[in-house]
């Protein structure tokens, strides 16, 4: 293997194991900041060494004995050494002698310690930004770029905030704990939005070359129904999952043979995952049984089973999703909501209805560096046959995005435009 090959491969494992290294890395040491760290020497020692020994077989144990030997060589060199920290130590010197733990013997209580991971990084110490951020760092293993773009503010925002958020946690000295009961509530509706993000960023990647990120939407629900089985009597919990895996089930239809992205009103429904569905809609179920009004989650998973419940795309009812766009736009406002209405509006009303609401919000600030609102105009500008202005908005759409794939199929559309092109379809 080739040395640019094994860091391709290194960058793969890491997207894949960071979140389960750190996790279980802070139940050790019982500090996020040092986990992290220790992590990211686990990772700096394989770029040293993979590229001449070759990636290993399990190289999610080898991540974690090489970081846990870097927490032992840290805890010799502190000038002072609680009983605590001694005693940890001793414990970890004896697993070294032990050999490679079984990587199964790990994965073993991953679960238990994504979810603690979790909880810690989403602690009332921490401001609401601050817990979204460090847990996408975190948990997600996603760069201060991605958060940014999933956030809307500068990436330097988003840096101070991750480096604030782990030294508050440190000064507080915050459990690696579930809270308990009377504390979980108030605890959860941050929980539930870092779960979704982390969801989003495997459904549409923000940068890279990859349209879809799988792992992380599988590492979202497997979070999700944790949770689900942890509240089952919060409805918006059982809604955050509904939309999940619904939208889940499209995964595999949103990528071609070559990679390149399928949007919703193109894709196969043949592909669609029917189990994901038939789960997504018993969630959905029980997240309305539950009574009460309906929360943001639950009213997008509606969304969501609109077009699931649709065998074909002229099956879609856009009347009841531009109604729920409504109910959520009241609710939950802002500008992507907006936007997101606006496509509904456009597709149940006419494009120059749904255009007018974009047209609004052009001038809004935070989606200035947003792809999708040049591309939302570019699509209903071409249904209106106004092509030259739709190719205009398509190419900067494409010098927005930062995903290679996507900004592939925004130029071909933008090229279509020329010859009366086809319009966008609405994600």
């Amino acid at each position: 293997m080739t040395v640019s090959a094994t860091h391709r491969a290194i960058d793969a494992v890491w997207r894949m194991e960071s979140a389960r290294l750190i996790a279980g890395l802070a139940r050790i040491v019982r500090d996020v900041g040092l986990a992290e760290e220790l992590a990211q020497d686990a990772l700096v020692a394989a770029l040293e060494q993979w590229p001449e020994s070759g990636v290993p077989e399990k190289p999610g144990a080898w991540l974690m004995v090489t970081a846990k030997h870097r927490a032992i060589d840290l805890l010799r060199r502190k000038e002072r050494l609680e009983r605590k920290h001694e005693e940890l130590a001793h414990e970890l010197e004896a697993q070294q002698q032990m050999g490679v733990p079984d990587p199964d013997a790990i994965d073993d209580d991953i679960g238990d310690d994504l979810l603690r991971l979790v909880f810690m990084a989403c602690h009332p110490v921490l401001s609401t930004d601050a817990r979204v951020a460090l847990t996408l760092r975190l948990l997600g293993g996603l760069t201060t770029e991605e958060i940014a773009r999933a956030f809307l503010v500068p990436v330097s925002t988003v840096a101070q905030r991750i480096v604030r958020a782990k030294r508050t946690l440190t000064e507080a000295q915050v459990p690696f704990d579930v809270p308990d009961r009377a504390e979980l509530a108030a605890r959860l509706a941050s929980v539930l939005e870092v779960i979704y993000l982390i969801f989003n960023e495997g459904y549409a990647a923000t940068t890279g070359d990859d349209w879809v990120r799988p792992g992380l939407c599988e590492d979202a629900l497997r979070l999700g129904r944790i949770l689900a089985e942890l509240a089952p009597t919060e409805p918006e919990v059982h809604g955050l999952v509904a939309l999940m895996e619904i939208q889940a089930s499209r995964l595999r239809a949103r990528i071609g043979a070559s990679g390149e992205p399928v949007l919703l009103l193109d894709q196969d429904r043949g592909r669609w995952d029917r189990l994901l569905i038939h789960r997504g809609l018993v969630a959905l179920d029980r997240a309305e049984q539950l009574g009460g009004a309906l929360g943001p989650y639950t009213l997008q998973a509606a969304i969501a089973a609109c077009h699931a419940r649709a065998g074909t795309r002229q099956e879609t009812d856009w009347e009841r999703i531009a109604a729920l766009y409504d109910a959520l736009a009241q609710l939950a406002p802002s500008p992507v909501v907006e936007l997101n209405r606006a496509v509904a509006i456009g597709m149940a009303f006419g494009p120059a209805a749904g255009l007018e609401l974009v047209d609004a919000l052009r001038s809004e600030p935070s989606l200035q560096a947003y792809h999708r609102l040049p591309s939302v105009r570019g699509d209903l500008l071409v249904k209106l046959g106004r092509f030259d202005e739709a190719r205009t908005e398509l190419e900067r759409a494409a010098s927005l995005t930062r995903n290679a794939r996507e900004r592939t199929l925004l130029h071909e559309r933008a090229a279509a435009c020329a010859q009366g092109g086809a319009p966008l379809p609405p994600e």
